[in-house]
């Protein structure tokens, strides 16, 4: 192909250096993109999967530093799929599919510093996601947007191994962000994380992420974080929540008091059931007295009920 070549299915313009295949029928990364693409947008095609070096021409290395491959229904990303872009700076894979992606399916994007996966893992690519992000290759990664994947944890196994400043995570399924991750926000102060729209569990497992919000600038959306749970505290702020709704000390000193409590109420009941055995043949005596005057009682009125039905009685009182 000369310099000047296009892909059938594309619109070429060299001066700005963009090709962008819209909206039509291809099945793969269109063949033979001009090695002086800068920009690549292909959006709407049909492309179920990313195969292993899905851009290199001919072997060569592409100079392109923008891929957007939004909504083309991309369902796997198989290793090595980005290999021949090692200048690129962004990528976009939002709005599609995903259902696999492999650990070594970003291997070689050395330069990536944006990478936009909103509105795209199934359940099953969400926990590789993990693995794949997971790659040396990121450790230059500035932006990683994961809005509306249905997450419910942050997908990075370590945040030091990245050079992130923006984290997006706005509208996943996150209830709470472990100790272990607060623990690596507060040493990562760089990072802004965007956690609105998530349906945090306000209890004592909120605590670290609770004193983290209250004492850190680094989630610049936190006025908008609401409580999903419990139902008392629903569309509640994190903000105004008090030290002793996440408080896990209070937590399990009341939990302790209600066994303590349960306790002391069996204890008593033993010793209740204790004194009524030892004192038995009393209580049997008195049950029999009772019962005695009871019977004593009964056959006064007995008496009494016989002599008013007399006849003989009524004629005298006449």
């Amino acid at each position: 192909l000369s310099d000047d070549a296009c892909p059938s299915s594309c619109i070429c313009a060299r001066d700005s250096g963009t090709v962008t295949c819209r909206d039509g029928e291809d099945t793969e990364v269109p063949a033979g993109i001009p090695e002086w693409t800068s920009t690549l947008i292909l959006r709407g095609n049909n492309i179920s999967t990313l195969q292993r070096g899905a851009f290199t021409t001919n072997g060569t290395e592409l100079e392109m530093t923008t891929l957007s491959l939004s909504y083309n229904g991309i369902q796997a990303i198989e290793p090595y799929a980005f290999v021949g872009l090692p200048r690129l700076h962004l990528l976009d894979l939002s709005h599609n599919r995903l259902v696999s992606i492999s650990a070594r399916a970003f291997h070689g994007l050395l330069e990536l510093r944006s990478l936009y996966m909103n509105n795209s893992l199934m359940s099953t690519a969400a926990v590789q996601l993990s693995s794949a992000l997971g790659t040396q290759s990121l450790r230059n990664l500035h932006i990683l947007e994961l809005a509306g994947n249905q997450l419910k944890s942050i997908p990075l196994i370590r945040l030091d191994i990245y050079n992130l400043h923006t984290l997006v995570l706005i509208n996943n399924s996150i209830e709470t962000i472990g100790r272990e991750n607060v623990s690596s926000l507060y040493q990562q102060r760089r990072i802004r994380v965007y956690l609105y729209m998530n349906p945090f569990r306000c209890n004592c497992d909120l605590e670290a992420f609770y004193y983290w919000l209250k004492n850190s600038s680094q989630c610049p959306d936190a006025g908008r974080l609401l409580c999903s749970e419990p139902e008392a505290k629903r569309g509640f702020p994190l903000e105004k929540l008090r030290g002793e709704d996440v408080d896990c000390m209070n937590e399990n000193l009341e939990a302790v008091s209600y066994v303590f409590l349960g306790i002391v109420l069996a204890l008593i009941g033993v010793v209740f059931l204790m004194v009524l055995y030892l004192n038995r043949e009393g209580i049997k005596r008195w049950l029999n007295n009772i019962r005695e005057a009871c019977r004593d009682q009964m056959e006064v009125y007995h008496y009494r009920y016989e002599q008013d039905s007399d006849p003989r009685l009524a004629n005298v009182a006449v």
